[in-house]
């Protein structure tokens, strides 16, 4: 990873106010006569049922979004009208010391989060009902999301409390990164890189998918990363024709293919990269038919990327792709339009392009439409135009899932386009995805995700090993 960028998240604080700042003008901007106090609260600490051990713990990202702090049990305020950010984070509890030792302390977290003040929580109430709130006009309204207020805490001292906005203006602002934003993405593709790197380099002495697991795991550990953005999806042969594969137990002896779908998680933030290779360090003929035409697909709809563009007709092109490459291979016959139009391309490609990115894999203020009647559209996460500053995943995939395709296989309008002796050859592939992270920029876009994903350096590291 370049310098910059480690210079960038050392020497900085996670920008907090900006990003509250930002939540307070989007609000304005749908009500110019918003005022009050913002609160919001982290994930409380919660035990596993029947079991002494807390559930392992993940920040609330709506709190984190405005406070940089991933302590368990903290709250925040903030000031709409003097732009005050107020921390509120648990206090001392002797007996917790035994076991965990000192909690960090006002004065630390003052010092290490992008924020105007710190307190304890038990001062939490009775900071909302005096004037250190804010002026008068600050106390008309409280912003707060209904499901995450604890029980014990008051806004009785306020005029109005909204509970309809707040949620809705943080997933908005949330689409557009900042450079710290994006720092924090490009650090954990980095990291995520190397993971991969370090499976391509175990492959051919695994005998289990759990092994490989296991190591993309243990150098995301090794590099600083502890959590992970989703569960590793590790599918070998057909398993890699289930989307969200899970299992990641089963033996590779005698399958073709690895869909390795894994990302590291750098401070609250995801990357989502999703590689496939060769088990036996070759790819089969089909198998690389199949994989030379989801990286054009990739290629092709990442140039298009730039602020503006939208990404339903990125989607559609995707799908214009895959239906030259299966025309191609002799898998679809007919005329490109018509297999278009007729959507017979969804058998083998049934979900969206990609995604936005940021703290969630799959982030929010996509707007997907998930009742569309058109079934090409109906998974697409994203709708509509990409602005610059968003990060979004190009993820193109061919599968061949008997579940999903082998319906096609009896339906009049879809069977006179799909050659099922030529499909026969296909089956073992399993799926074919390639995912990487791409920023879109206000001309083009930047591709954050170094993964390898060339076949010829995929097969020379594996085969190296």
């Amino acid at each position: 990873m370049d310098k910059t960028t480690e210079i960038l998240l050392s020497n900085n604080k996670y920008p907090a106010k900006a990003h509250a700042a930002k939540v307070a003008s989007y609000l304005k901007s749908k009500s110019p006569s918003a005022n009050g106090i913002i609160f919001l609260e982290g994930q409380k600490t919660r035990m596993i049922e029947d079991n002494d051990e807390p559930v392992p713990f993940r920040q609330r990202r709506y709190f984190f979004y405005l406070s940089g702090c991933n302590l368990p049990d903290s709250c925040l305020t903030y000031n709409i009208h003097t732009q005050h950010l107020t921390l509120f984070i648990p206090p001392i509890d002797p007996d917790s010391v035994i076991w965990s030792g000192l909690p960090l302390s006002p004065a630390q977290a003052l010092q290490l989060y992008d924020v105007d003040d710190v307190r304890l929580t038990t001062d939490i109430n009775a900071f909302l009902s005096s004037h250190d709130a804010g002026a008068d006009r600050s106390r008309s309204c409280v912003w707060a999301i209904p499901e995450q207020v604890s029980d014990q805490i008051t806004f009785l001292a306020f005029d109005r409390t909204e509970v309809a906005g707040l949620k809705a203006a943080i997933e908005a602002c949330r689409v557009v990164k900042d450079a710290y934003e994006i720092a924090l993405v490009r650090k954990a593709n980095a990291v995520s890189a190397l993971a991969h790197t370090a499976v391509l380099r175990a492959v051919k002495r695994a005998a289990n998918e759990r092994e490989l697991e296991a190591v993309f795991l243990e150098r995301c550990v090794a590099t600083g990363a502890r959590e992970q953005a989703y569960h590793a999806i590790v599918a070998s042969g057909l398993n890699a024709a289930t989307l969200h594969y899970q299992k990641n137990d089963e033996p590779l002896a005698g399958r073709r293919n690895l869909l390795l779908d894994a990302g590291a998680e750098w401070r609250c933030y995801a990357s989502d990269v999703t590689r496939t290779f060769p088990l036996r360090g070759r790819f089969s003929a089909e198998s690389r038919a199949i994989y030379d035409v989801v990286l054009r697909m990739q290629t092709e709809c990442t140039a298009m990327l730039k602020a503006g563009v939208v990404w339903d007709d990125v989607h559609a092109r995707a799908h214009e792709i895959a239906i030259e490459g299966l025309l191609d291979m002799g898998i679809l016959k007919g005329g490109k339009t018509e297999i278009f139009e007729k959507r017979t391309s969804v058998a083998f490609f049934p979900h969206g392009l990609g995604h936005y990115l940021g703290m969630d894999t799959h982030d929010t203020g996509g707007h997907p439409d998930y009742e569309d009647p058109d079934a090409m559209f109906r998974y697409l996460r994203v709708r509509g135009p990409l602005p610059a500053g968003s990060i979004i995943t190009v993820e193109p995939g061919i599968y061949f899932c008997r579940f999903i395709v082998e319906p096609y296989l009896g339906d009049p309008v879809h069977q006179e386009h799909i050659d099922k002796e030529v499909l026969e050859r296909y089956w073992d592939v399993g799926g074919v995805r390639i995912e990487d992270n791409v920023l879109v920029t206000q001309n083009g876009y930047e591709n954050l995700t170094t993964a390898v994903k060339d076949v010829a350096e995929m097969e020379r590291i594996i085969n190296s090993s």
